[in-house]
């Protein structure tokens, strides 16, 4: 797929070489030319300079064979816009803006423009790192039957392997994040200090588990 980012900061940057990495094609927009030191020369893909909502530069970009388009620059207004042009002049599919003010995110969301609130995400993490407790829903199926579900898991199931926290919390343990990054747990996976465990679980449920692991285990 090609995939037309508006924005070479740090956040466009690093998803330019993450979509390359994947096998899709990329051109990333940006006004300041010298915004494209932070790409590494091995950058295949266009660097264009221009405005992100201009329709001579989204095409110059190739927005017309675009799958996916995102707006991650430094400006609210521009990314807002920039989405919008290519969603209703341009028809691309997958559109996400990112924005930093919550309340314009939550009007866009509603108006079927998908945002990134950089700093509602931001205060939601640091929370969930500060007051570790309960649960926190990342997603959910279509039906609203599964959940996948970050679970506060008390320091008591350390040391103990993740078929015995299924067993005994009756969850199936999706990922685990372990020094920043997921990890796919085998059954003899052995959780460690300061993982965070993702969990399925049907959300009706949700209640029970995060007592089960609140509990620690043969409580």
């Amino acid at each position: 797929m090609h995939v037309v980012i508006m924005g070479c900061g740090r956040v466009g940057s690093t998803l330019a070489h993450s979509l390359e990495d994947l096998g899709h094609t990329v051109a990333i927009i940006d006004q300041d030319p010298g915004a494209f030191r932070r790409l590494s020369p091995h950058f295949a893909g266009r660097r264009v300079t221009g405005a992100g909502f201009d329709r001579d530069t989204l095409a110059e970009a190739g927005i017309g064979d675009a799958g996916a388009f995102a707006a991650v620059s430094s400006g609210d207004n521009s990314n807002i816009i920039a989405a919008r042009v290519a969603r209703e002049n341009f028809g691309v599919e997958n559109v996400c803006a990112r924005i930093y003010d919550p309340r314009r995110a939550e009007i866009y969301q509603r108006l079927g423009i998908p945002t990134v609130a950089t700093v509602r995400w931001t205060a939601d993490q640091m929370l969930r790192r500060l007051l570790p407790a309960g649960s926190t829903e990342l997603w959910r199926d279509p039906s609203g039957q599964v959940a996948l579900v970050e679970v506060h898991t008390a320091p008591g199931w350390m040391g103990h392997r993740v078929h015995k926290l299924e067993e005994s919390t009756g969850v199936r343990v999706a990922y685990v994040t372990r020094l920043g990054e997921g990890v796919l747990p085998a059954s003899d996976t052995v959780l460690q200090d300061g993982d965070l465990v993702q969990v399925m679980v049907n959300p009706a449920d949700v209640a029970r588990v995060e007592e089960a692991f609140a509990k620690g285990p043969g409580a």
